[in-house]
């Protein structure tokens, strides 16, 4: 390998912020970094501001950049940095956030100490309405996972990020099982459906209680980027692949399957919820059985019932699995309606 690490950044219109991350990602105390940047074809002055870095500053020689066939999104953008990087490890900045000046040197000796596959930063939100900012702290106790199973059963029944950035992963383990993001878009699992599997693969792994990465929400925009019309091909991809990830039964047998159930299916409830809550936005529209299947429980009745933990969450599900469509359905909505989901 060229480099210890590959940063990867996915370049698309982010003209009004990738300057503050250019500036984080290039003062990192560590040497041996490749920055590597994927022009998503944005029709902004991006990849402009990239040029000028690369051209102007003392790393330089460091950047490279490499550009799509066409705008193609952040998961198949995060493929092709994966699929490129010259470094032992990865590490994926989002081109609107900031990683502290530290941050790689610490990941990595924490990886290069335990001989690590993978190692978490912590992290904070930074929230922007345009008249304040308020930050709040997400941090990790410090945690050394070396035994097979220990790392996956903390995330199954503890849980940590579901974000693809603010880890250092070696690409050894991501081209050896390999493992890609399903390209959807945000908003359609695109992160989750690439972390919820990740936990299988990895045997030694380290989390640090050091905030290392800031991650930038301005909730303004936030609010209004819904859209009017909802691609049912988007939508198709990210259940197919929640689906392939749900039903993976080589995994029976293994002391965390059951709360990697439960958590995928936890999430396709909130998933099957958004559907029904904007059902009119989609075209052509969903029935009502092809919600309520994606709903279906991977385990039996007898398997749940000998659970020690997370039966009756379990159990809950499983019901909603197999009642009538038009019944589970009508669930959802009552359920989505109570508990504030976002729809139009």
């Amino acid at each position: 390998m060229k480099y210890e690490v590959t940063i990867g950044i996915p370049v698309y219109h982010v003209e009004k912020y990738i300057r503050q991350t250019m500036d984080s990602a290039l003062a990192q105390s560590f040497d041996s970094i490749e920055f590597l940047i994927c022009d998503d074809c944005g029709t902004d002055s991006s990849i402009e501001i990239v040029h000028e870095y690369q051209e102007n500053h003392p790393r330089g020689k460091d950047i490279h950049i490499v550009r799509q066939p066409h705008n193609m999104g952040i998961g198949a953008a995060r493929n092709r940095m994966m699929a490129e990087a010259q470094g032992r490890y990865f590490y994926s900045l989002d081109a609107d956030d900031m990683i502290s000046p530290n941050a790689i040197e610490l990941l990595y000796n924490a990886a290069k100490k335990y001989d690590a596959e993978i190692v978490y930063g912590s992290y904070e939100r930074l929230y922007d309405n345009g008249n304040q900012r308020r930050t709040v702290p997400y941090q990790y106790p410090m945690k050394v996972f070396m035994e097979p199973n220990e790392y996956a059963e903390y995330v199954y029944n503890v849980g940590i990020q579901g974000m693809n950035w603010n880890y250092l992963i070696a690409l050894d383990v991501v081209r050896r099982n390999h493992l890609k993001v399903t390209p959807v878009g945000h908003g359609y699992g695109e992160d989750f459906t690439y972390t919820v599997d990740l936990p299988t693969y990895i045997t030694r792994a380290v989390l640090l209680p050091v905030i290392t990465y800031q991650y930038y929400i301005e909730e303004n925009v936030f609010k209004n980027k819904r859209e009017k019309v909802i691609s049912r091909v988007q939508m198709d991809i990210a259940i197919e692949a929640l689906e392939t990830k749900k039903w993976r039964n080589e995994l029976k047998g293994k002391p965390y399957y059951a709360q990697r159930c439960l958590k995928i299916l936890m999430y396709e409830f909130s998933f099957a919820c958004q559907m029904v809550l904007r059902k009119r936005q989609t075209i052509p529209p969903y029935t009502n059985r092809e919600i309520s299947n994606i709903l279906k429980s991977p385990m039996t009745f007898g398997e749940i019932m000998r659970l020690k933990q997370g039966r009756m969450k379990s159990l809950y599900y499983y019901l909603i699995g197999i009642l009538p469509p038009a019944i589970s359905v009508l669930w959802l909505k009552l359920f989505a309606r109570k508990y504030s989901f976002k729809g139009e």
